[in-house]
């Protein structure tokens, strides 16, 4: 498997110091697991990270501070928040169908998807998360089929996990990442020969240039 499309250093970095939404590092985690060479450059940010906290010298702390700060814990209710969960790559790029940790998510492999129609041969499958500002889906698209011609509202990461695609910035295959926003304007289209399932994070809803297809897009939720 030749990868040839990966996520910018910011989006890894971002990763790696555990600074992501749970939709986003999702994407990414599930990208690492196909992509030895991004598995490296995530591994030497960490281990630069932990040099970084190790070489900080301690700082003296005033004999009343513990005092200051329960007098403040008495004063103040405590709200614990639930942490999102940052979802974590394992190594699956020997492994065909869903890499972890997608397949964790889903339940099962691409057997188990619970597709749900789009038109025109197309089917999406929401992947619920506890990420409120970011969507996921998997997008299922047929074979030598476009997708309708679109820009976008914001920010979206498409992961190739089968099959495919073509636009006018590059041929996508297993593996592979795109980063679109709302300055790229194209056309995906699938190769020929099997259909084109991806990993799809938006942040906005897609803008489609087709009337009909701005008709259905709030019954699709894209």
């Amino acid at each position: 498997m030749n990868i040839h499309h990966h996520p910018n250093e910011a989006l890894l970095f971002d990763y790696s110091a555990g600074a992501l939404g749970e939709a986003w590092s999702l994407a990414i985690a599930t990208h690492l697991a196909l992509c030895p060479a991004c598995r490296r450059t995530v591994a030497e940010m960490e281990t630069l990270g932990g040099g970084l906290l190790e070489s900080v010298a301690p700082e003296t702390v005033d004999d009343g501070a513990l005092d200051a700060v329960f007098a403040c814990l008495e004063q103040s209710p405590i709200i614990v928040e639930t942490p999102i969960p940052r979802p974590v790559q394992q190594d699956d790029d020997g492994i065909p169908g869903l890499p972890q940790p997608l397949r964790g998510y889903i339940g099962g492999d691409l057997d188990t998807v619970p597709w749900r129609r789009l038109g025109l041969g197309a089917y999406q499958s929401v992947i619920p998360t506890q990420e409120t500002d970011a969507s996921v889906r998997l997008l299922r698209i047929p074979a030598g089929r476009p997708v309708p011609e679109h820009t976008h509202g914001g920010l979206e990461l498409t992961l190739v996990l089968a099959g495919a695609f073509s636009d006018s910035t590059g041929r996508y295959g297993r593996g592979d990442l795109q980063e679109a926003d709302e300055t790229l304007e194209h056309q995906p289209h699938a190769a020929d020969g099997e259909d084109c399932i991806c990993l799809a994070v938006t942040d906005a809803p897609l803008r489609f240039k087709s009337l009909a297809a701005r008709m259905v897009q709030p019954l699709l939720g894209i």
